[in-house]
């Protein structure tokens, strides 16, 4: 059973950061440790809410307790997210250190929260400048979204073509796996595209009319838990596609304004709908 370190935000109301990624990561049958870097009332998209970003050397004390039971050799991944504070990456860089120390196998995925289409950037000063000048030269698998992807490698993104090139030139600076999601091919459909050693895949999805947090957070948890467990590339895109689409489509049924993970639960870990991954 992979055992994966999940650093990210938590909030009290809904399902985004470890408030998603915990879940998804457990219903694939992963352990997941879970270090907060913020605690809000609710995410942000909401417009208001209470709470406060935690201490970067907070998260470092947690992370010391942890170490301090002699378990870091059991973690298979770790998991990073929304930072908070850009005084939580160097924190985070430490943490993948001691972790690929103590097993030299584990993987680093990082999803680079910056912003999306819809908000533009929405973290704080000098994050993503962090995610592209030093997390994701170390990071093992990089996980953005299509703004994400076009900020990180200074690239276009319009088409499917060209997400293939701007994942190719993130593979150049480090990540040897590129998971690029949010990806526009059509008014009525919308895909994924996973890149690695063997090869590129693209998997479409028909598009809902729902925009909803937290989707970023639960394709990485997602798709990490898969590759953990073997899948090959192109099977664990198209798993993850499949996942996302029933979870905002069971959202969407039931008129939600919160990822319904609970609901769709069945259909994080088993997709009744399949898509077929296209070689790029």
């Amino acid at each position: 059973m992979p055992a994966v370190l999940s650093l990210q935000s938590r909030v009290a109301y809904g399902h985004v950061g470890n408030a998603a990624a915990v879940f998804a990561l457990q219903r694939l049958g992963c352990e997941a440790w879970a270090l907060d870097t913020v605690a809000f009332s609710n995410h942000t998209g909401h417009g208001r809410w209470r709470g406060a970003v935690v201490p970067a050397a907070e998260v470092a004390s947690l992370f010391d307790g942890i170490a301090e039971l002699g378990v870091l050799a059991r973690l298979d991944a770790i998991l990073s997210g929304y930072l908070g504070a850009v005084e939580t990456g160097a924190v985070l860089l430490d943490i993948v250190e001691r972790v690929k120390r103590a097993n030299p196998r584990a993987v680093f995925c990082c999803d680079p929260v910056i912003g999306d289409d819809d908000s533009g950037a929405y973290v704080g000063p000098g994050i993503a400048e962090f995610f592209r000048d030093r997390a994701l030269k170390l990071a093992d698998i990089a996980t953005p979204n299509r703004f994400e992807l076009e900020y990180l490698t200074g690239r276009r993104v319009a088409n499917l073509a060209e997400a293939g090139a701007a994942a190719a030139r993130l593979r150049a600076a480090g990540a040897r796996v590129v998971l690029a999601t949010s990806l526009d091919v059509a008014p009525d459909r919308i895909a994924m595209l996973a890149a690695g050693p063997d090869g590129a895949w693209v998997v479409e999805t028909p598009r809902l009319p729902l925009i909803l947090n937290g989707c970023g957070d639960v394709a990485a948890a997602l798709f990490l838990a898969r590759v953990l467990q073997g899948e090959a590339l192109p099977e664990a895109l198209a798993a993850t596609a499949a996942a996302m689409h029933a979870l905002i489509e069971t959202t969407l049924r039931l008129r939600g304004n919160e990822l319904a993970l609970v609901a769709a639960q069945a259909e994080l870990a088993r997709p009744t709908r399949r898509f077929a991954p296209q070689a790029l």
